[in-house]
């Protein structure tokens, strides 16, 4: 049994055409979904996201049963659905991130990939760090004890 979830995190650079190389082990879960298609769009925090086309349709599927009206999915498509960009791994393993979407996450040429397991996350250095940061002072402050017992 293969990887099944994304998990890690790799530094790889983006190129002058807005490729990327995705980390071999986020590949072999891609592929691993018979598919060699992703996902990216944009998150709440200043990163992208990547799921795998399964990972996006059960997303698809969940915000699906909303209300037409309901705040949260007039949300979800105006920042996530209508920001996504299906791009497929190239012949080297690689991605397109789209302009659009570098501008927002800040991504110039150092790219972290970041694992959340049923999907990834494409960051800029220093907010990597500050996000890393921040998700350490959550877990200091007690709320991880759904993970830790």
């Amino acid at each position: 049994m293969g990887h099944s979830v994304f998990i890690g995190q790799h530094s790889h650079s983006l190129d002058d055409k807005g490729r990327v190389n995705i980390p071999a082990t986020f590949r072999k879960v891609i592929q691993g979904m018979g598919d060699d298609r992703i996902i990216l769009t944009r998150s709440k925090d200043l990163c992208l996201m990547g799921y795998t086309v399964q990972a996006w349709e059960k997303l698809l599927d969940e915000y699906s049963q909303k209300a037409s009206l309901d705040p949260e999915l007039e949300a979800f498509e105006r920042i996530y659905a209508a920001n996504a960009s299906l791009t497929q791994l190239d012949s080297q393993g690689r991605i397109l991130v789209p302009q659009y979407l570098r501008e927002y996450a800040s991504l110039e040429k150092e790219v972290i990939f970041a694992g959340r397991l049923s999907k990834f996350e494409l960051w800029h250095p220093d907010l990597w760090k500050d996000a890393i940061t921040k998700a350490t002072h959550i877990l200091a402050q007690g709320h991880g004890k759904a993970v830790h017992g």
